[in-house]
């Protein structure tokens, strides 16, 4: 046989290169495997397992309870990583080198915190070679359906999951997630349905009672001084709470944040593209 062609050559130093930069999360996640901490891997991997696009990416996001977060912070000290509460709401961090983890236990705006129905739902994989769950993608929709910032919006990621999953998606359940909240998940169907006209992926009977339920529920509202607009962006409804004097919705007792918390995540500026939910 000859030699490997230069092509071929180059393929296997990118693996190989790409195999070295990964080793550390592989590391992680068979340790975590080994002690029995639970977790869930999201962000980009969980993505591109459910949608098919791969991005390039450094970090990794683990999802796990807030009573789970300490006990995963800690197996992350003994393998070596630096680690730091950045959000005490939502979100701690872990530095080894130039690799980053973000463990993540909510969401930004205090609405899709993790419990044991995500867990309960997890879907198994291999990331990394290691035999791992990643978080579900009713999970995935309900925590990217809320960022809608200025400098992020995650509609596009949650209109490809409902491509390519709305055939295997637990509607009723997503239904449920959302809650209270339904007009945001209604709010993303409609557009799914503008972006991609003709695919029958949205049960037409879900997006009818929705629309229904909003003719219903527009004749008994009562005017109100309350601005959700914070659930969707910390930071472009500001003028509406501080200036034109509307109640922070993040106040609500259903969502996971303190006056204190919803300070510092409101005036933090985002240091790059990173989990926002």
């Amino acid at each position: 046989m000859g030699d490997a062609s230069p092509s071929d050559k180059v393929v296997s130093i990118q693996k190989a290169a790409a195999a070295r930069a990964y080793a550390p999360y592989r590391a992680v996640l068979a340790d975590l495997n080994a002690r029995g901490v639970p977790y869930l891997v999201g962000g980009t991997f969980a993505f591109a397992a459910y949608t098919g696009i791969s991005r390039p990416t450094k970090d990794l996001d683990l999802f796990v309870t807030r009573d789970g977060r300490d006990r995963a912070l800690e197996a992350l000290r003994e393998l070596g990583w630096q680690t730091q509460i950045a959000f005490a709401h939502w979100l701690a961090k872990a530095q080894k080198g130039e690799h980053s983890l973000d463990v993540i236990h909510g969401a930004g705006n205090g609405v899709a915190i993790v419990d044991d129905e995500w867990f309960a739902h997890a879907r198994p994989a291999r990331v990394f070679g290691v035999e791992t769950r990643l978080v579900p993608a009713e999970e995935m929709v309900w925590s990217k359906a809320f960022v809608m910032e200025k400098y992020r919006y995650d509609g596009a990621d949650v209109a490809h999951i409902l491509l390519r999953q709305g055939a295997s998606l637990d509607w009723k359940r997503l239904l449920r997630r959302f809650g209270r909240h339904w007009r945001v998940l209604l709010s993303h169907l409609v557009l799914f349905e503008f972006i991609y006209p003709g695919q029958r992926v949205v049960p037409p009977s879900l997006i009818s009672a929705l629309v229904a339920r909003v003719a219903r529920e527009n004749g008994e509202l009562q005017p109100s001084v309350v601005c959700r607009g914070v659930l969707l962006s910390r930071k472009q409804y500001r003028i509406d709470t501080e200036t034109w004097g509307l109640r922070d919705a993040r106040l609500d007792s259903d969502v996971a944040m303190s006056p204190e918390d919803i300070v510092e995540w409101t005036l933090a500026d985002p240091a790059r593209p990173g989990p926002d939910a």
